[in-house]
C-alpha cells in the first residue's frame, strides 16, 4: 500500500464538498439537491464510478466548475468518492439534503480552505482515508475575536 496526497483545486470565491457514496444514480440526485434548494447556485459534480466502466460521471449547471471537479476527481481517483464545487452559495445550505441522500455514505469536508486529500493506494485502486482541512489552529478566540465572529454570522444571516 502506497500513501498520497492530493491538492485539490478550489477556484476563489468558491466551496467544496468532498463525500462518498455507493451507487451511480448519486450524480443525478446530487444535481436535484443542488438545483432544488438554490436556483443562484452554480456547481459542478464529478463522481468516481468503482464498477463497471469505471468512469467519472459529471454534472452541474457551469462549465468551468464542471472541468474543475473533474481534474480534481481524475487527481483523486478513488472509487465512489464525489465532488462538488460550487459558487454563489455555501455548502451549509447544501449539506443537511446530501447526507439525506440515500447513496450519501460519509461527507470528508465541506470549505472554502485549501484541501489535501490523503489517499491509499493499493493495486486495487484508490480510496480517501481522510482530509486536511485548511490549517491548524495558531491561538484561542478573544473577546474581540468573538464580537468579530459573531458579527460575520449576523452579516451572513445566519444568526439574529
Amino acid at each position: 500500500m502506497e500513501l498520497k496526497t492530493v491538492n485539490l483545486e478550489i477556484p476563489v470565491g468558491c466551496n467544496l464538498i468532498l463525500g462518498q457514496t455507493h451507487f451511480i444514480k448519486t450524480v443525478e440526485d446530487l444535481y436535484e439537491i443542488m438545483v432544488g434548494i438554490s436556483s443562484q447556485v452554480k456547481f459542478g459534480i464529478a463522481f468516481c464510478e468503482a464498477s463497471g466502466d469505471c468512469l467519472i460521471r459529471i454534472a452541474g449547471n457551469d462549465d468551468t466548475l464542471q472541468k474543475l471537479a473533474i481534474k480534481n476527481a481524475e487527481a483523486i481517483g478513488a472509487g465512489h468518492s464525489f465532488l462538488i464545487l460550487l459558487k454563489d452559495a455555501y455548502p451549509i445550505n447544501f449539506l443537511n439534503a446530501i447526507k439525506q441522500c440515500p447513496e450519501v455514505c460519509n461527507i470528508y469536508c465541506a470549505t472554502a480552505n485549501p484541501v489535501q486529500v490523503i489517499l491509499a493506494a493499493t493495486e486495487q485502486g484508490r480510496g480517501i482515508l481522510g482530509v486536511i482541512d485548511g490549517f491548524s489552529p495558531k491561538g484561542v478566540e478573544g473577546n474581540e475575536d468573538i464580537k468579530a465572529r459573531q458579527k460575520l454570522l449576523r452579516q451572513f444571516g445566519y444568526k439574529m
